[in-house]
């Protein structure tokens, strides 16, 4: 296998808009109306629209980094231009984690959508699959490899196809919904019955959050967009605003569509009740033909969501080897395809790893939900980091306001990290603090050339300080903690904290004269050579 050849850019912006929009209507829209209900009543609309909000202030965001540097796997790489080569260690190391692990949720969301025709697939009583349950989980993993190996455009002409098909069957349950639509089912027992700590719960724990982060394989694949400095923004921002209204228009039609004599004890056994949400509230109102609709939708929604993290996946090893804190082999680039296929390959094997431990989607979503959020929230830190040491960077989108979005959307970000719970936090923030020492013990194994050590630990401290605050706060909340402090001061306190980190994360980037930003590959001769040579930041624009 040849490994010099480079990304090739042939996505338009209905390619890209498309893999924004398919990567987030996944399993998200399937199995969170019920989840979302049952923690924050019909309140949960207001967790929806708080959702969205914190997506598209990331989003937007993403786009100052998306059209200024458009890279491959562009999440892992641009931690390494802010702050050093340690930050992309550790931000390749969660996001492996979340993209990797999203492709195995959404072929176990398929199957579990399948077992209503096919009760075989999972073992009775339970979510989790049976032999023949795997075997099919399996065979999808399969098909999203193949999809992808020979091409990106082949990937987009399926993705395309897919995505047309999977938004008409959500709007179609809106309309029959509303046609059953009950007003007195939003106040039968108080609007809001769990509270504003019930609104803020069902943002990561009701699969919000988790429903929404479908931005960042748009930035994944930036190396491969025809006109990414007009095309990554316009898809970033259609992406979650088309997004929001209809995850808020379903939420709607399904609280107004649940009979009303089910609510008598509220809404806390709604999610048993509908576990298979528009499925089983079509089969309540006596609409079978939606239900089978409904059933043939949710094998092919997240399908085509994890065929596109299957697609996001490579690029994400990619940059994250491209780093020098990965294996290089995971540089080389198919020179006929433009495909990364040991990075492919990596992707596959740890996405069939995934199905084993975790075998349903509950077990999976908060877990998904935090790591997803962790990726996201290293961008507006990243951002004004570069605007501080690399002012004379080409911005085609430059963000308005950002004074104020940046500090903002990082608070944001670790909110729903901190609602995620105790449980949550616990491993997966100790588990970074873990990778933290693990790669200062092999100090002598990681890239020095450009910042030594000593810099890459003062540029990356205040990660591990978030890392370290998060994790103290999560005990003492309300989140799962003991409750020490109560609920609201514990989300104030944790606002209070993640707005300082904001500030020491954006003034300990890397010191401008060693900032060093790399060629776009689809214009270099080699993705190999572009590993030995760097260009520093001073002649980036004549790279």
């Amino acid at each position: 296998m040849s490994g010099s050849g480079k990304f090739k850019k042939q996505l338009s912006l209905t390619d890209l808009t498309f893999i924004g929009l398919g990567a987030i209507f996944g399993s998200g829209w399937l199995f969170a109306a019920s989840h979302v209900s049952t923690i924050a009543g019909p309140a949960g609309i207001f967790s929806w629209l708080l959702g969205g909000f914190a997506v598209l202030l990331l989003g937007i965001v993403y786009c100052e980094l998306g059209a200024a540097l458009p890279r491959a796997g562009g999440v892992v790489r641009y931690p390494v231009y802010s702050h050093g080569p340690l930050m992309g260690y550790l931000m390749g190391f969660i996001t492996i984690i979340a993209f990797s692990s999203l492709v195995a949720i959404e072929v176990v969301a398929a199957r579990q959508y399948a077992a209503a025709w096919f009760p075989s697939l999972t073992q009775a009583g339970s979510s989790n699959p049976t032999l023949a349950g795997w075997l099919l989980q399996f065979a999808l993993l399969v098909l999203f490899f193949l999809l992808n190996y020979y091409s990106v455009k082949t990937f987009a002409k399926a993705n395309n196809f897919i995505s047309l098909f999977k938004f008409i069957v959500p709007l179609l349950v809106i309309g029959v919904l509303f046609t059953f639509f009950k007003p007195e089912n939003l106040t039968v027992h108080g609007f809001a019955p769990f509270g504003l700590s019930g609104i803020e719960m069902a943002v990561s724990a009701g699969g919000i959050i988790f429903a929404y982060l479908g931005l960042t394989p748009i930035i994944s694949v930036a190396s491969e967009v025809k006109n990414p400095q007009r095309t990554i923004p316009i898809a970033l921002i259609l992406s979650v605003l088309l997004s929001t209204a209809i995850y808020v228009l379903l939420q709607l039609a399904f609280l107004g569509g649940v009979p009303t004599a089910m609510l008598a004890d509220g809404w806390s056994g709604i999610s048993k009740a509908f576990s298979l949400p528009y499925r089983d509230i079509a089969l309540a109102l006596g609409v079978g033909w939606l239900a089978y609709l409904v059933v043939a939708d949710a094998m092919i929604s997240p399908s085509g969501c994890g065929n596109i993290y299957m697609n996001a996946t490579p690029r994400v090893i990619y940059g994250w080897a491209r780093a020098g804190t990965f294996f290089k082999v995971f540089t080389r680039i198919d020179e006929k395809s433009g495909i990364p296929r040991p990075a492919l390959w990596l992707t596959f094997g740890l996405s069939l790893f995934w199905t084993l431990p975790f075998p349903s989607w509950e077990a999976l979503i908060n877990v998904v939900s935090a790591a997803l959020v962790l990726s996201y929230a290293i961008a507006p830190i990243s951002v004004a980091a570069l605007r501080r040491n690399a002012p004379g960077m080409p911005r085609p989108f430059r963000v308005k306001g950002f004074a104020v979005l940046g500090p903002v959307s990082f608070i944001i970000a670790a909110l729903i990290v901190y609602w995620s719970g105790w449980a949550t936090v616990s491993w997966l923030l100790g588990l970074q603090i873990l990778m933290f020492v693990v790669y200062l013990l092999c100090h002598r194994l990681v890239p020095t050339d450009h910042l030594n050590i000593g810099q890459q630990v003062r540029s990356s401290a205040w990660l591990i300080g978030f890392y370290a605050v998060t994790i103290l706060l999560s005990y003492l909340g309300s989140f799962g903690g003991t409750g020490v402090l109560a609920h609201p001061y514990d989300t104030l306190v944790v606002a209070a904290c993640a707005l300082a980190i904001y500030y020491w994360g954006a003034a300990t980037g890397v010191p401008k004269h060693l900032v060093r930003l790399e060629a776009d590959e689809s214009e270099s001769e080699s993705a190999d050579a572009l590993v030995t040579a760097t260009p520093t930041y001073s002649n980036w624009k004549a790279s």
